[in-house]
């Protein structure tokens, strides 16, 4: 009974863990689950990688009779008919069948080699061959900044005057941003940190869509970029993200809406 409480506990939860599909009919009130609703559930469970058992088996049919027991219930009320619950049911009908067509797809589609080797090098290209670790503070108004870069001039400290920032991430760790290269910041700022010598700041503000900013640079160095092989699944899976996104434009584009 024990493991019965804690498999709904999980399921409630949406952690349930793996277990195989019964091939037992099983029926509650006349009305069969069907054994492809076994199966996936079983699916769901197989990635999570929980050995199968015969106990891990029984707590499956068991739970998924309570299942079909309240669904039952919910039917009889005629809760499927209203009309946020049906429309609810309708997208969570939609997002398993988007599911298994993107994944169709994605399989049916794989990126070359040749594909994954040239993102990796446009990446490396794009980040450059330095990294950079700056400090900014960031203010609304151009004269805030330019007063703050006269009283650098007269020997403030960086990081006192980094506490008037609106940027909540750096101004109580003095202004500090980390290492990174001037391509993950928008582009002003990037640019103005790649002109910046080490403990240089800039001599005017910087603008973006932020504000203004002033920027310090800390220190630099050589941007050694991890290994082809070592990034490759997440190249794998931004290549496939695109692929989708550029499918899903395609499809958009040709659909007829009224």
């Amino acid at each position: 009974m024990q493991k019965l409480s804690r498999l709904a506990a999980l399921v409630v939860a949406g952690t349930l863990i793996s277990a195989p599909a019964l091939a037992q009919k099983t029926t509650v009130n006349g009305q069969t689950i069907p054994a492809s609703v076994f199966e996936a559930f079983a699916a769901e469970q197989k990635a999570q990688g929980a050995p199968d058992s015969p106990e891990l088996q029984a707590a499956i049919k068991e739970e998924l009779v309570r299942r079909e027991i309240l669904a039952q219930e919910a039917r009889k009320k005629g809760l499927d008919k209203k009309g946020e619950i049906a429309g609810q049911i309708e997208l969570a009908k939609q997002a398993v069948l988007i599911r298994a067509f993107l994944a169709d797809y994605v399989k049916s589609h794989p990126v070359s080699e040749d594909k994954l080797k040239k993102d990796y090098e446009a990446i490396k290209a794009n980040l450059g061959s330095t990294e950079y670790k700056p400090r900014h503070v960031l203010v609304e108004k151009e004269e805030d900044a330019k007063a703050i870069i006269a009283k650098l001039d007269k020997g403030e400290k960086f990081a006192d005057l980094a506490k008037q920032s609106k940027d909540p991430g750096s101004k109580d760790n003095g202004g500090e941003l980390g290492w990174s290269s001037p391509s993950s910041y928008v582009k002003p700022f990037g640019e103005a940190l790649a002109k910046l010598k080490k403990g240089e700041y800039t001599k005017a503000p910087v603008k973006t869509d932020f504000g203004y900013h002033v920027i310090l640079l800390d220190d630099s160095r050589a941007l050694t970029p991890p290994p082809y092989d070592q990034v490759k699944p997440q190249l794998q899976q931004r290549a496939n993200a695109q692929a989708v996104e550029e499918l899903i434009k395609e499809l958009r584009a040709k659909a007829k809406v009224n």
